[in-house]
């Protein structure tokens, strides 16, 4: 998804060793073809692989999130033509109900993705079956078929239905496909799954699924249900509540200075709150937590603390103050810090009121009118347009993250807009 949208906007991109970095351009999250063929693993420290820069051509950009979450929406928006349901399972890949849809679901599926193509840019693989893993299933195939040609018959590429395969024709695909390939089979299962000698898709669905829980898990035995046909995990067409939030970041550089960390994690516990208040939850503990690089020499700091909160609340002032005082109660000088979070936890729902005495000025007031008029603000305008005093100004923030190879925010800030000259 990153390395697509950033082809977008510069299409001589295309066909380059590229890779996308993670926070602080640490290392490679996202990696095009090219940069695969010459060996880049995924999570490669940018240090080591930046001599690629003069040798290869090596593109290394900052991750652009704004870019990429757009795009994104963009992207499932259209995607929703599909069917009357929709599950966005990540940024780049979502779940379509096809329950009622009537006529040739592969021409449809074409159309879509032809249309997406067109108006947003992104090229993508559809896979079509009746069940989550095998609609992943031909959406692997549906991409492995296009990119790597030999690998799965040339007619499965771009889209792929079970649907309209033979029986005969199912088995050849869950034979070509390794076992590990298969959603839900992690590595260490993966590994342990081939010392058994299951090899394959096709291995994997021909196993008891009563053995596979007793030797395994409750999980791998829903896939293998799944991988012969039977749907064991329902579509969410409404993402369930988190059980806790946390925002975390790693430093640009290192910090030694109170007052720089009070400004992150006032910054960390303010868009936790907005969060929070997004799913309707109130929190009941702050914990905030601070440590050094475990890559540098001593001295190494890791401490963290938990702060109950007197009662439930998503106002984002009592949050910031939590976390505040969680950092004084940790802070030491004398290290050279990388790294600060917050996680709000014990969630409840916000119609969950606890009521109580009011033993401090102003505590029972009132505040969720003001915090849903910041962010609305927000939402309109951007983020921190506004936000708490504490935090900072984010000019002046030495801590914020560095990413000097981002490219501009083409579709979110007016500034980037791309201007065509006819």
């Amino acid at each position: 998804m990153q390395k697509s949208c950033e082809t977008v906007f510069r299409p001589t991109l295309a066909g380059r060793p590229l890779v996308v970095l993670s926070n602080n351009d640490g290392c490679a999250v996202a990696r095009s073809e090219a940069a695969k063929a010459l060996g880049i693993k995924m999570g490669a420290p940018w240090f080591q692989i930046a001599g690629l820069v003069e040798s290869d051509g090596l593109i290394g950009l900052s991750a652009n999130f704004p870019l990429y979450g757009d795009m994104s929406n963009r992207m499932m928006s259209l995607a929703a033509g599909l069917g009357p349901t929709q599950e966005i399972y990540s940024i780049d890949e979502s779940f379509i109900g096809l329950d009622g849809v009537r006529g040739d679901l592969v021409e449809r599926a074409h159309k879509i993705r032809a249309r997406i193509l067109q108006w947003v840019g992104i090229p993508c693989g559809i896979g079509i079956g009746g069940t989550k893993t095998l609609a992943k299933l031909a959406n692997h195939v549906a991409k492995s078929a296009e990119r790597k040609p030999g690998s799965y018959p040339a007619n499965l590429a771009r889209v792929c239905s079970f649907a309209v395969l033979s029986a005969d024709e199912q088995q050849a695909v869950l034979q070509a496909t390794a076992v590990g390939d298969v959603w839900g089979v992690g590595r260490r299962i993966g590994a342990q799954l081939k010392e058994g000698g299951v090899n394959t898709a096709w291995d994997l669905a021909r196993l008891d699924p009563a053995t596979v829980r007793r030797r395994w898990s409750v999980v791998l035995e829903r896939t293998v249900r799944e991988l012969r046909g039977q749907s064991c995990i329902p579509l969410e067409d409404a993402p369930s509540n988190k059980k806790q939030i946390a925002v975390t970041r790693s430093f640009g550089r290192s910090v030694s200075e109170l007052g720089p960390m009070l400004e992150a994690v006032s910054e960390f516990a303010s868009r936790a709150g907005e969060k929070l208040r997004k799913q309707g939850s109130f929190a009941s503990q702050v914990y905030v937590f601070a440590h050094t690089s475990p890559f540098r020499p001593p001295p190494q700091f890791s401490r963290g603390v938990m702060v109950p909160l007197r009662r439930p609340t998503a106002d984002s002032a009592l949050l910031v103050a939590a976390a505040i005082a969680g950092m004084r109660r940790i802070y030491e000088p004398g290290y050279q810090l990388a790294k600060c979070g917050v996680m709000l936890l014990d969630l409840v729902e916000s119609s969950l009121y606890q009521a109580e005495l009011d033993l401090e000025p102003g505590e029972g007031r009132d505040q969720s009118h003001l915090m849903g008029a910041m962010d609305q603000l927000n939402r309109r305008f951007g983020k921190r347009t506004v936000f708490v005093g504490s935090a900072g100004v984010p000019q002046a923030h030495e801590w914020a993250m560095r990413q000097e190879r981002r490219t501009p925010q083409y579709t979110t800030r007016l500034a980037d807009i791309p201007v065509v000259m006819a």
